[in-house]
């Protein structure tokens, strides 16, 4: 009978740890493209760049869903700034529609 009451408590917490899993990947994943598309900003006056770069950085099944936001001073020394957000859904227990949102943000010295 106590085995009965534990499996469902057991199968939840495994659950929950894939579900955290799969956050982190994605926001390691926003992380590097943030990186990449201020990179990307930092040496180019053109901000087009830097989202491609951005979305270029990530997989193919987030690009659709990503918002990348470039913010780029035009004097040499400031701090360019990337976001990049992205909604997480939320798998197999949960109904569909279910996420929240998840961003990234980078910054670097324009160089020019």
């Amino acid at each position: 009978m106590e085995l009965f009451l534990v499996i469902p408590v057991v199968v939840l917490v495994l659950v929950g740890g894939l579900q955290l899993v799969g956050v982190a990947r994605s926001r390691l994943e926003l992380a590097g493209a943030a990186r990449d598309g201020a990179r990307v900003a930092a040496t180019s006056p053109d901000p087009r760049r830097a989202v491609e770069a951005a979305l270029a950085a990530l997989p193919p099944e987030i690009r659709p869903r990503a918002r990348v936001t470039v913010t780029r001073p035009s004097l040499p020394g400031r701090q360019a700034r990337v976001v990049v957000t992205v909604r997480h859904q939320l798998g197999t227990p949960f109904p569909p529609g279910v996420g929240f949102d998840l961003s990234a943000a980078a910054a670097m010295t324009v160089e020019r």
